[in-house]
């Protein structure tokens, strides 16, 4: 099923992720929705509090579905390591319309469980770097916007705050 996206500003964006305890049938329906909301949105990674579930959960592809392999799930994932630096402009599903330079890991390596639980880890680097530190982010209640400093944040947060107030955010 298809869910819904909170759009920045939203209480559950702004507020750190719960731990995964339960590793039984409603997650295994929340990963569904989450990968089946991520390709339709699309994007490339997707946070349980971008859809109102605050567990530390991500879905992340970078093929965005055209090769299955690509397809990667963390389920209470912490950073190992991360090194290296990529400046490279990005957006989010939950800030439709809106791109930034964030600055982010080159190269990063993950450690958490897969759908059912198994402990795994994931290295990756570029694209796919950029994509874990996005989504880690989610799971702490940041939202890129919260990375950026000067102008840029504030011109960004203004054009929200006036799609609120005209309804159209």
């Amino acid at each position: 099923m298809i869910r819904p996206i909170l759009r920045y500003g939203a209480p559950a964006l702004h507020a750190p992720a719960a731990r995964v305890t339960d590793f039984g049938p409603d997650l295994q329906a929340l990963i569904d929705d989450m990968i089946e909301t991520m390709y339709a949105a699309p994007g490339v990674g997707l946070a349980g509090p971008q859809i109102g579930v605050p567990q530390r959960v991500f879905v992340a592809d970078v093929s965005v579905g055209r090769n299955a392999s690509d397809l990667v799930v963390m389920v209470n994932p912490e950073f190992v390591e991360r090194d290296g630096v990529q400046l490279e402009e990005e957006g989010c599903l939950s800030l439709p319309g809106f791109n930034a330079t964030v600055v982010r890991p080159a190269h990063a390596v993950l450690r958490g469980c897969d759908r059912d639980g198994r402990e795994r880890s994931v290295e990756a680097h570029a694209l796919l770097a950029r994509a874990f530190q996005h989504e880690m982010d989610h799971l702490d209640g940041t939202v890129f916007v919260d990375r950026l400093r000067g102008i840029k944040k504030d011109l960004i947060v203004r054009k929200i705050q006036k799609l609120k107030r005209t309804g159209r955010w």
